[in-house]
């Protein structure tokens, strides 16, 4: 079950929410009082619940907005409990003050917006004493790791218990926690107004991660990388485990880079089955594989882990993307006959692992591959690799070439304004391909276009190597075309019609 967190300064803007949540399918909403200007009116606010609903007034080391006394917070959370609300949700440290009213359920719940504590598991204990019906523990994660403490709570639990990390590095574990039993989550009716660090929206539990379809068999993947929050990997593949009846839930897991190690290791506790690997980690992934495929030997950089018995088997599904998107703008401009990268130059920026792939697929395919990129020696180790060349990154519009490839982040979100290569450079005819998706249309894209170049943007490769990923997930044809649209559509400015 998901509760709805609503926070508005405003008793009709509240109002207002509480009735399209209530459309929208919400169960529980959690009215966060601390947001509002004036005094609460309880009468109003509660004259025509749809759903059970809960009274919260959370203090600023808290994560809460309350600015009054906390005598005058206690008082009010006193009303609460007796003026018609379903639930309250008390802090640990008042909640042997509020007592126990008529049937109005209690949540005794910890917040700790700073780190998740040494003795966290002595914080819980003492509060399964303190008359609860749920026990809420959000912390913050300062590693990955903390996550599993947190998680670990809700395995034969004493009382019912929702126990999350906050925070981006702890966005995953809102979502497990159906998994192992805990009896709602929390989503945002609007994200924008910062209700909690990281938290998810109403929306995205629904319709992204499916959210009240987790149970205990349910199989989890996920993606690799920092930053993820910006990855829609989530959305395509859980739309398609939701499109083939497939119950597996598909997860943003961030990782410092670093870090893979020790996360790979100690999430075995949680038995992912598989993984995307994305920025900054493909060259590591591939590093620690038991079993690789000949594309991650050839480029040493994974964007896929399996499990197997021994550990993890690595993939490169961005090596056949990469070569199947040039192909298929290809395609276009060699109209009659069979697209063909052979003997082609191929200029290719970056030299990370996305590059990796992308320069040994070319050089597989006969192209003639040379790579530029801001350290000198990646570039130089990589083009001696697939027999081409390096070029000094201030000298790469001296290069002329057929195929532009740009491999670098430059572009991506939230640096939209920057383009890795001059738009002078850019000629009619030659092909130009980007591997940054968000957005789809960057500055060099946008450019080569404005110059008449053939153009290939990121959203092709990416949704081909995804779609390649969820077979070596699920040994099931991924819903290519869906997938695609779904990405357009969550790229455009302007939203589409939905799917029928």
């Amino acid at each position: 079950m998901i509760c709805v967190v609503i926070g508005r300064t405003r008793h009709k803007m509240i109002l207002a929410e509480v009735q399209e949540a209530a459309k929208r399918g919400a169960a529980m909403i959690e009215l966060r009082l601390d947001f509002l200007a004036k005094t609460p009116d309880f009468k109003r606010l509660l004259a025509n619940n749809p759903c059970p609903m809960i009274a919260t007034v959370r203090k600023p080391e808290d994560g809460g907005r309350w600015a009054g006394t906390e005598e005058a917070r206690r008082m009010l959370l006193r009303h609460a409990v007796v003026s018609g609300f379903d639930w309250v949700d008390l802090e640990t440290d008042v909640a042997e003050e509020i007592r126990r009213f008529k049937d109005v359920k209690r949540i005794v719940s910890y917040h700790n917006l700073h780190e998740t504590p040494a003795d966290l598991e002595e914080i819980y204990q003492r509060m399964c004493q303190q008359d609860a019906d749920v026990i809420k523990m959000a912390v913050t994660a300062q590693h990955p790791s903390d996550n599993l403490r947190v998680l670990n709570l809700l395995r034969e639990p004493p009382k019912p218990t929702i126990a999350f990390c906050m925070g981006d590095l702890g966005i995953f574990s809102r979502m497990l926690g159906a998994k192992l039993g805990a009896p709602f989550t929390y989503g945002a009716f609007n994200r924008e107004y910062r209700i909690a660090p990281g938290i998810p929206s109403f929306d995205e539990l629904q319709h992204i991660y499916h959210y009240d379809k987790i149970n205990a068999e349910t199989h989890v993947f996920g993606v690799i990388g920092d930053p993820v929050a910006h990855s829609l990997s989530p959305l395509i593949h859980n739309a398609a485990f939701r499109a083939l009846n497939l119950n597996a839930v598909y997860l943003p897991f961030r990782v410092p880079r670093g870090q893979l190690t020790a996360f790979l290791r100690d999430f075995d506790k949680l038995h992912v089955r598989g993984y995307s690997v994305t920025i900054p980690h493909k060259e590591a992934a591939a590093a620690l594989t038991h079993q690789k495929d000949e594309a991650v030997t050839l480029t040493r950089s994974a964007n896929t882990l399996i499990r197997v018995r021994e550990g993890f088997s690595g993939y490169s599904t961005d090596f056949q993307a990469a070569l199947e998107s040039l192909l298929a703008v290809l395609s276009s401009k060699d109209e009659g006959g069979t697209p063909t990268v052979e003997h082609r130059i191929a200029l290719v920026l970056g030299a990370g692992g996305v590059a990796r792939a992308v320069a040994h697929a070319l050089h597989r395919a006969g192209a003639l591959v040379t790579i530029t990129n801001r350290t000198a020696e990646r570039a130089h180790q990589l083009a001696s690799e697939v027999g081409g060349r390096a070029v000094d990154w201030h000298g790469r519009h001296s290069m002329l070439c057929d195929i532009l490839i740009n491999c670098t982040s430059v572009g991506m979100h939230p640096n939209v304004d920057e383009s890795p290569i001059h738009p002078s450079y850019l000629r009619p005819g030659m092909v130009v391909m980007d591997t940054v998706y968000t957005p789809e249309t960057t500055l060099m894209v946008k450019e080569a276009r404005a110059r008449g170049c053939i153009v290939q943007t990121g959203v092709d490769m990416f949704v081909r190597q995804a779609a390649l990923q969820f077979h070596l997930f699920t040994g099931q044809q991924a819903p290519l075309e869906g997938m695609r649209k779904l990405v357009k559509r969550a790229l455009s400015p302007v939203a589409l019609p939905e799917e029928a």
